[in-house]
């Protein structure tokens, strides 16, 4: 005969102290995130919309300073890139002009193999531990009865969530902003999800956030 324990506590993963990365061994939590990339719908959970561009980057400066990145080395070599623009909420055939987060999905095509690079339109985000994202995205999906409201935050559900997390209010700001209403994906900013770690030839490290600045200038809709 087995026994079942209800979990009273499924909003925290468990951490290396106060501060620290999250612990693999938190079982609950990655058989959380196991069954949320399983879902079966007939399209993505989330950025189901989304437009690509291919283009390339080309440093304006050598960043051995910072790297020892073969890729970010040399200002007159030019590194294939494609990226893939979305909204997050909508469905496949939903419209562009939505108020959303546009997200980024960027892979770099360098010698060394393709390095990806993933982030949003805005530089926070929702929440803070990563147990609580099938949560975010089920709140924000419309009813599932009636479809509605389509690639949008405005029902219920979602400002049940929100009100019950507080560390939303500062992503709720700006996804009421213009910054959620962009007039062309050539028109809004880019921020990369996750910080990440450079290391020069000398060993020393530094901490990075990837910023994409629109040569056009930012422009909403509204």
């Amino acid at each position: 005969m087995s026994e079942h324990n209800k979990i009273d506590e499924h909003d925290n993963s468990l951490k290396v102290g106060s501060r620290g990365p999250t612990l693999m061994e938190d079982f609950h939590f990655r058989e959380k995130m196991t069954h949320f990339d399983h879902e079966r719908i007939p399209e993505r959970v989330v950025h189901a919309r989304g437009s690509g561009a291919h283009g390339y980057l080309q440093v304006y400066e050598s960043m051995a300073e910072y790297t020892k990145a073969k890729f970010l080395q040399d200002p007159s070599v030019k590194i294939p890139v494609f990226v893939r623009f979305s909204t997050v909420v909508g469905f496949r055939g939903s419209a562009d002009t939505v108020r959303d987060v546009r997200g980024f999905a960027t892979k770099f095509y360098t010698e060394d193999g393709n390095f990806d690079l993933v982030g949003n339109n805005m530089p926070i985000f929702f929440i803070q531990d990563a147990i609580k994202f099938p949560d975010l995205v089920h709140a924000v999906k419309p009813e599932p009865h009636n479809e509605m409201p389509q690639a949008s935050a405005a029902h219920d559900n979602f400002w049940d969530f929100i009100s019950l997390m507080p560390e939303s209010m500062h992503m709720i700001m700006w996804v009421l902003s213009d910054r959620a209403l962009p007039r062309s994906y050539r028109m809004m900013e880019g921020f990369g999800v996750h910080t990440f770690r450079f290391i020069n030839e000398q060993g020393k490290a530094r901490f990075v956030k990837f910023h994409w600045k629109p040569t056009l200038g930012m422009h909403s809709l509204v």
